[in-house]
C-alpha cells in the first residue's frame, strides 16, 4: 500500500487552489481526479467573472471567502501573467418595482465591505452602455472576467513545483477512516491503495456521493445535493456592450446576465433548470426564455441571434423554493474526524473564492 500524507480529491478550480496551498507549506500531496484533465467538471463550465461580493449575506462563507478571494485572485492574476479583465459591470433594474431589491443589494454589498459601488441614473448606465435600457442601476467596479483555464495551469503549475501530484483517470471508489488514518481505493485504468494521513473532498458534484460511501463518517454530516443546471446561449458577433450586465437575481441564480469574454465575444446565462442527473446538453428551445429575459436590458437583441452554447450544474445544497444555502466547509469541529475536510455546495462564487477556501482548508488541517 502506497502512503501519502494528503490526498485532495478533484482537480476543478478548488482542489487545485487547496492542493498549491498544502504544498506550499511543505505538505505532500496527490491529487485524484476522475476525469481525464483539469477542471473539466463545474470549474469549466461558468461565466469566469470574478464577483465583487455583492449578494452573499452578510457573514456567511460565501461573502467572507468571495470578498477575501477577489482581492487575492487579483493580485494572483497580476503576479503569474494569468489573463483578465476588470472590466466592471452593471447591476440592472429594468423596472421601477425593482428599485428595493436594487438597493438591497447595495446594502448587503456595503455590509460585506465592498464600498466602491456606484448608484447611476438611467441617462448615466444608458451613456456607458447605449444600447443598455433600464430604471437605474449599480455599477460595480471590482467586477473582472478570467482565463480560468489559464488559472487553474498556473495553479497546477505551482503545485507541481511544491511537489504535488495531481493523478487523472483515478477515480475514488471506497473510502475506509480508521486509527486516525485514510485507506482509499481507486479505481481507472492503474487502480491503488492509498494510506493517507489528511483527505480533502473537493469533488464538486460528487462530493457528496464521495462523503456518503466514507466508512467511519456519519451520515448526518452529509447534507442532500440538488442538481440545478445552468444553459448559456452565445450571439454571433461582437455586442455593443463593455461591461457585464447582470439583471436582478432570480431563484436559485443570477438571473439570465450578459459576460462578455477576454475575446470580446458575448454569452447569455445561466438559467436555472433542476435536474435529476448529471447532463449538459442544451436545449435549443430554452432560446425563447432568454429572448425575453434579456431584451428587459437589451431591447435590440436581434431575431435569432441565439445560439446553444454550453452547459453547467452548480451543486446546491438547498432546492426549489428553498432558501439559499451556503457554502460548507467541514472539518474535524462539525464530524470529529481528525485530518478530513468535506467541501458540499462550492457553486458561485467559488471560482473568485478558490484561493481564500484554499487558505482556509489549509489553516483548517494545520
Amino acid at each position: 500500500m502506497d502512503q501519502i500524507e494528503c490526498v485532495v480529491i478533484g482537480a476543478g478550480v478548488v482542489g487545485l487552489a487547496i492542493a498549491r496551498a498544502l504544498a506550499a507549506r511543505g505538505r505532500e500531496v496527490i491529487v485524484l481526479e476522475k476525469g481525464e484533465a483539469i477542471g473539466i467538471g463545474t470549474s469549466s463550465r461558468n461565466s469566469e467573472v470574478i464577483h465583487a461580493g455583492l449578494y452573499y449575506p452578510r457573514g456567511s462563507l460565501k461573502a467572507e471567502l468571495c470578498v477575501r478571494g477577489r482581492a487575492m485572485l487579483y493580485d494572483y492574476c497580476d503576479a503569474r501573467g494569468v489573463p483578465y479583465s476588470r472590466c466592471g459591470k452593471l447591476l440592472v433594474a429594468t423596472a421601477r418595482n425593482q428599485l428595493p431589491q436594487l438597493a438591497a443589494i447595495q446594502q448587503k454589498a456595503i455590509e460585506n465591505g465592498v464600498s466602491d459601488l456606484v448608484r447611476v441614473s438611467a441617462a448615466e448606465a444608458m451613456e456607458m452602455e447605449p444600447q443598455l435600457q433600464c430604471v437605474e442601476a449599480v455599477l460595480s467596479p471590482q467586477t473582472g472576467i478570467i482565463d480560468s483555464h489559464q488559472y487553474m495551469l498556473a495553479l497546477q503549475g505551482d503545485a507541481e513545483r511544491g511537489g504535488a501530484t495531481v493523478a487523472f483517470h483515478t477515480p475514488v471508489t471506497d473510502i475506509d477512516a480508521r486509527d486516525g488514518v485514510f485507506i482509499l481505493e481507486t479505481g481507472g485504468d492503474a487502480p491503488m491503495r492509498l494510506r493517507a494521513a489528511c483527505v480533502v473532498n473537493s469533488a464538486g458534484l460528487y462530493a457528496n456521493a464521495i462523503a456518503s460511501k466514507m466508512r467511519g463518517l456519519d451520515s448526518r454530516h452529509v447534507p442532500p445535493l440538488y442538481f440545478a443546471k445552468g444553459n448559456y446561449f452565445s450571439v454571433s458577433g461582437r455586442t455593443p456592450f463593455q461591461r457585464l450586465i447582470y439583471p436582478m437575481p432570480s431563484e436559485a441564480g443570477l438571473g439570465v446576465h450578459l459576460t462578455i469574454d477576454l475575446g470580446g465575444q458575448a454569452k447569455f446565462g445561466p438559467d436555472v433548470e433542476w435536474i435529476q442527473k448529471i447532463d449538459y446538453g442544451v436545449d435549443p428551445q430554452r432560446a425563447e426564455s432568454f429572448y425575453a429575459a434579456i431584451r428587459a436590458y437589451w431591447p435590440s437583441l436581434p431575431e435569432r441571434a441565439l445560439q446553444p452554447a454550453y452547459a453547467g450544474i452548480r451543486p446546491k445544497l438547498s432546492g426549489p423554493g428553498q432558501p439559499a444555502a451556503d457554502f460548507v466547509i467541514q472539518g474535524k469541529a462539525a464530524h470529529g474526524m481528525a485530518g478530513l475536510v468535506n467541501l458540499f455546495g462550492i457553486e458561485s462564487p467559488g471560482l473568485t473564492a478558490s484561493l481564500a477556501i484554499a487558505e482556509k482548508v489549509a489553516r483548517m488541517l494545520g
